[in-house]
């Protein structure tokens, strides 16, 4: 009897390729390591900031109209700052803010910090304005400039200004220079 089903068993299998692989196929195709590697580097960088811009408004210190603003970066010189407090740090470029809803602010400050910074400006003024709001809560601009400065790459450091240039209704804002070697002493 054993014989036949050999027979049998192996008359049915003529034709039948034998399996050289161990593992089943799922129907997926196998995953391309490297791409999964780009992918998830992706996406960590795009989860790191929350505007396309970088500027976040997840969290915004709120300021009073007459609350001085100063802010710097770790490893700024505090006599740099000092400077940068009494004016003494020209400004090369000024921005006002007057009049802006919080998005078009936040666009006009990050394409104007971008344009400075392309030129290799160290010092500009940007004017926020401190005006209370109508729902009488803290000002808005100046509140969210406050924060945006807070996370801009390029912002060293930044103060309100001196009463002839705006007082506490603008702020000198330091940037970093890179292009040029030399000129950030």
């Amino acid at each position: 009897m054993q014989d036949d089903d050999f027979s049998l068993f192996q008359s049915e299998m003529r034709g039948v390729k034998r399996i050289e692989q161990v593992f089943a196929d799922t129907g997926k195709p196998k995953a391309d390591r490297r791409q999964l590697n780009r992918l998830r580097q992706s996406a960590t960088a795009s989860s790191e900031s929350i505007t396309v811009d970088g500027l976040s408004d997840q969290f915004v210190i709120d300021v009073g109209p007459e609350d001085p603003l100063h802010w710097a970066r770790d490893g700024v010189q505090e006599g740099q700052m000092r400077k940068l407090k009494l004016g003494q740090i020209s400004f090369e470029g000024s921005l006002d803010l007057h009049g802006m809803n919080v998005e078009v602010a936040r666009e006009t400050l990050w394409e104007f910090l971008a344009e400075a910074t392309k030129l290799e400006i160290r010092c500009v003024r940007v004017t926020h304005g401190k005006a209370v709001r109508l729902d009488g809560k803290r000002p808005m601009i100046k509140s969210h400039v406050n924060t945006w400065l807070r996370q801009h790459p390029q912002v060293l450091g930044f103060c309100s200004c001196q009463p002839r240039h705006g007082g506490t209704g603008a702020v000198y804002v330091m940037l970093r220079r890179t292009m040029l070697e030399g000129r950030d002493e």
